[in-house]
């Protein structure tokens, strides 16, 4: 009998349409011996299916593709479909006030924060409200001065990280 198959989402730190492909991606996840590959809008999110394994090792394939196959790696961080499906039904969100224009992002980390963080950390219309293992969720207020949040993150948390709207999650965990 063949094992069951675990659906997972790699969320690759700086795709865009400008520096990868999907087809190529699609291709690199392939190649590493995942199955029902295909990639959710244009900004390096890759949803495929395995074998359960941990995260590291489904990382560390992905990443080895990726290089072999397009000749350059992306930061990649693998969460199970599971996983963000708990997150959206936790809606850590929920106990804050935010304002009605109010953004929110989710970034994933490979591993918890190495300190605590004083929270909320704010920074111009930019608040880190809550850690929660390898997930840190934050809200924005857009501003002119472009994506604060990101300082804000990359300053807090360093540059392995990568950040998807709670719309992005949502499209994610389908």
């Amino acid at each position: 009998m063949a094992e069951a198959k675990k659906a997972y989402a790699a969320l690759l730190r700086g795709v865009s349409p400008m520096n990868a492909k999907m087809p190529e991606l699609v291709r690199c996840f392939e190649a590493a011996g995942f199955e029902d590959v295909r990639t959710v809008l244009a900004s390096g999110n890759v949803v495929f299916r395995a074998r359960a394994a941990a995260l590291k090792s489904l990382e560390q394939r992905a990443e080895r593709a990726m290089e072999r196959e397009l000749g350059r790696g992306f930061v990649t961080i693998v969460r199970p479909i599971d996983t963000l499906r708990k997150i959206l039904d936790a809606d850590p969100y929920a106990s804050f006030r935010l304002p009605a224009h109010a953004k929110r992002v989710v970034t994933f980390l490979r591993t918890p924060p190495g300190k605590e963080l004083p929270l909320p950390v704010t920074i111009d219309g930019t608040r880190i409200l809550r850690v929660i293992g390898t997930e840190v969720f934050t809200a924005y207020v857009p501003s002119p001065r472009g994506a604060v949040f990101m300082t804000l993150l990359e300053k807090t948390l360093g540059k392995d990280i990568t950040t998807r709207t709670w719309d992005t999650v949502k499209k994610l965990a389908r």
